[in-house]
């Protein structure tokens, strides 16, 4: 019998330094989780499965389980735009060709046909984007990097915040003419863009009204009349200011404007019948075949004061863009995937998904730093990166494994020691039978 204890505890100390050595091999491996062999003693039993009385000697050790630990690894930024790691509860969810598998290992790229990938070629998963770039919960499907241009914006509304100088006086020179800077106050310029995405100049000029508390609004498109560009006349609209020096809404009209800028009912103002236009090969400016925006280009210019401070723009903003070319990808904290474009525009493109198990234990290793769900396990709950107990996304980052070399390495000297202890046992037995046999 004593050969038997010596013997198992040879095979349990073997299988702690293979796990041990396991362990220490895969130090380096992103996203790799160690593990421990889990030993337990063994007892004989009777024929009815009870031990033989207190006097009874155990039969020596067996492995209980090999566990694995998912304590969380170090996280390393590598500026990878596809590099991800999870901060917190879960893993990557991952098609492999039809059979779901999960990793916390994040080192993902981008295929020939632009599906984001593992090493192994699996799939990551996650949510799409419906056309108006709202991300689609709860339907899983694989993540894809679509490479096509982004779709220019024409300009639909323009936000500026503007105060005029209020002890200006009148210009001396008349009538206004925007190549002669002594017959404006103050001008400046905005891009907006058609449909095609082409890029014009809304000028606008302020001139101070002599003897009233108001200023005279020209504006033109490239230097033409918006809705006439063989003309260069400009449209003109008058700014009405309180005698606290803020914009005078209730003077102003809603409606259109007869030479003018039309007036919104919330008393913006709107570009409205702009015919986008550009020389043609005959040097005549001539629509261009392009389009505004269907609802004309709202002009907020409801912050506008009339201050005696310098005259100047201290916020502007419009929501055109032309097309953009695919110059990178983001990942934000939420599993967000943006495509950034060359424009300076950004857009969702996807959304990483995450899964978690109720008994991490239960996972059915795979290699590959992957594991399978099993009954043990129970099924994936998946959703949405930081939300509930899921963790965090950290983009261009990968989780290191979470082996502690110097642990391991006096694991690595105790299971050692016990092997040799275990053979000395077995030595030390067969030193006792040869006495034995001599006697006889």
């Amino acid at each position: 019998m004593s050969f038997n204890i010596g013997l198992s505890g040879l095979y349990a100390a073997n299988k702690a330094l293979n796990v041990t050595g396991n362990n220490i091999a895969n130090v380096a491996t992103t996203g790799f989780k160690s593990s421990r062999a889990e030993f337990a003693d063994q007892y004989s039993n009777s024929v009815r499965g009870t031990s033989a009385g207190k006097t009874v000697i155990g039969s020596g050790v067996k492995t209980a389980a090999v566990s694995q630990l998912f304590t969380p690894g170090n996280i390393n930024g590598t500026g990878q735009a596809l590099d991800m790691a999870i901060d917190g509860n879960g893993f990557f969810a991952l098609n492999d060709n039809g059979s779901k598998i999960y990793t916390r290992a994040g080192a993902f790229y981008s295929d020939k046909d632009g599906y984001v990938v593992s090493s192994s070629g699996a799939k990551l998963q996650g949510y799409a984007v419906d056309g108006n770039g709202k991300i689609i919960q709860g339907v899983l499907t694989d993540l894809q990097i679509d490479t096509s241009n982004l779709t220019p914006n024409p300009t639909g509304r323009i936000s500026e915040t503007v105060n005029l100088n209020s002890s200006a006086t009148a210009p001396t020179e008349t009538p206004f003419d925007p190549t002669n800077v002594n017959t404006y106050n103050y001008t400046f310029n905005t891009d907006v863009y058609d449909s095609q995405g082409n890029a014009h100049q809304l000028n606008q000029y302020f001139v101070k009204d002599a003897g009233s508390n108001s200023w005279t609004m020209y504006t033109t498109v490239d230097g033409r009349n918006p809705a006439d560009p063989t003309q260069t006349t400009p449209l003109v609209n008058t700014l009405p200011f309180k005698s606290d020096g803020t914009l005078d809404t209730a003077a102003m009209t809603a409606g259109p404007v007869p030479g003018g800028l039309a007036i919104n009912a919330n008393k913006s103002f709107n570009l409205d019948g702009w015919i986008p236009a550009q020389k043609n090969a005959a040097g005549v400016w001539a629509a261009n075949g392009a389009i505004a925006h269907a609802s004309g280009v709202n002009m907020d210019m409801l912050g506008t004061t009339q201050y005696n401070a310098a005259s100047a723009t201290t916020a502007k903003s419009q929501d055109g863009f032309a097309t953009g070319e695919l110059s990178g990808l983001t990942i934000d904290q939420s599993g967000n995937l943006f495509a950034n474009f060359t424009n300076g525009q950004d857009k969702v493109i996807g959304q990483v998904a995450i899964a978690n198990f109720a008994n991490l234990q239960g996972l059915t290793p795979m290699g590959g730093t992957t594991w399978k769900e099993s009954y043990a396990s129970g099924v994936p709950v998946i959703g949405a990166p930081d939300t509930g107990t899921l963790g965090q996304i950290a983009g261009g980052a990968l989780e290191d494994s979470n082996v502690d070399l110097t642990g391991e390495l006096v694991n690595l000297i105790k299971a050692q020691s016990n092997y040799q202890a275990n053979a000395k046992t077995i030595s030390t037995e067969s030193t006792i039978m040869q006495t034995i046999i001599q006697m006889t």
